[in-house]
């Protein structure tokens, strides 16, 4: 058995940003000044760069950002024992939890992301997840033990009370995890608080999740790159962004594989097992709580339901590379991705 987790690299691996490596470029005086730092925030490495008037402008920018991360990571982390989610969840069956806004505004949104992908995102689907225990010791749960997990997973059980701002989980044992959307709130959030801080524009890279802002000081757009699916390290397709959000889920960032064939983390909530259409998504949204949210969902739903439903969308994009190594491409970004590679079909799939 093969074990793969890319874990706290995900950030090296998920999404490549195209901009200058270093840590800081000084532009000659009177020009503004770029200036980019990584740390270690929410389970994975944390990169942010800031375009400032002055060196002191981003630098201030920059700390603003990773500030707003670490606060929101000490709100969502279910890592974290004594988070708002941490107590929500031990909370579960016995009673309501007060939260703060921004909880309520994550949890609130992870349903609305549900509701769009008809239940293909489900922030409850941890207890299944550990179940197949893809980062540990990976195993194949029986059909009899997911079955006895299904109760488990359903959203009618997650009550939010707006106005009392409280979160009940109805059935004991029950477990909600925004891990599949906090980031991009959380990168939402940092680049508020960066321009608040004097940043004039900037990105926040945490792990696969990106928040791009303004243009760099020579007129250009910020240049992401999309890491293929099969070729670790090298990138599939790029695209340049302004005042946008980009995330990507894929089946390469937690698997194992077992007689020849790929068991991963993204399960179908349905189903309880590994979602079979897709390789990678990516999804680019104006806002990263919604890129964060949607790229699940639509790996889950399959190239064809995920692509009808980004067409639906406004201001929601996709790039889709399907299990036989299609990319597929949604038509607000066929005059802006620039394709690089081919991908390769995917092997053999478990027998139904």
């Amino acid at each position: 058995m093969k074990i793969h987790d890319v874990g706290l690299l995900a950030s090296s691996v998920a999404l490549l940003l195209v901009v200058s490596e270093s840590c800081a470029i000084l532009s000659p005086s009177g020009t503004p000044v770029v200036l980019k730092r990584t740390q270690m925030h929410m389970g994975t490495l944390v990169s942010i760069t800031a375009v400032g008037q002055t060196n002191r402008d981003a630098n201030e920018a920059i700390n603003a950002g990773f500030q707003e991360v670490k606060r929101l990571e000490q709100l969502l982390s279910t890592w974290i024992p004594e988070s708002e989610l941490s107590r929500v969840n031990i909370a579960a069956g016995r009673k309501p939890v007060l939260v703060s806004p921004e909880t309520m505004t994550v949890v609130q949104r992870s349903l609305q992301v549900a509701e769009m992908t008809e239940g293909a995102f489900n922030i409850a689907i941890g207890p299944a997840v550990d179940a197949w225990s893809v980062s540990a010791e990976p195993r194949i749960p029986t059909a009899a033990e997911l079955e006895v997990l299904k109760p488990l997973m359903d959203l009618h059980a997650v009550h939010v009370n707006v106005r009392e701002r409280t979160i009940y989980l109805e059935k004991s044992g029950m477990r909600i995890d925004v891990g599949g959307i906090g980031k991009g709130y959380a990168a939402d959030q940092a680049v508020m608080a960066m321009k608040k801080a004097g940043g004039v524009a900037g990105v926040v890279a945490l792990s696969g999740d990106i928040k791009t802002f303004g243009w760099l000081p020579d007129g250009n757009k910020f240049s992401v790159g999309i890491q293929h699916p099969r070729k670790e390290g090298v990138i599939l397709a790029e695209i340049d962004l302004q005042d946008e959000a980009i995330s990507t889920a894929g089946d390469y960032e937690r698997f194992f594989e077992k007689d020849g064939i790929r068991y991963h983390h993204i399960l179908d909530p349905n189903t309880l097992q590994p979602a079979r259409g897709c390789q990678s998504v990516s999804v680019i949204a104006k806002e990263g709580v919604w890129a964060d949210g949607l790229d699940t969902g639509i790996f889950v739903l399959g190239p064809g339901r995920g692509m009808e439903l980004v067409e639906q969308l406004d201001d929601v994009e996709a790039i889709i590379v399907d299990q036989a190594g299609q990319v597929h491409v949604s038509s607000g970004l066929r005059n802006r991705v620039r394709i690089l590679l081919e991908v390769e079909g995917e092997g053999r799939s478990p027998k139904p």
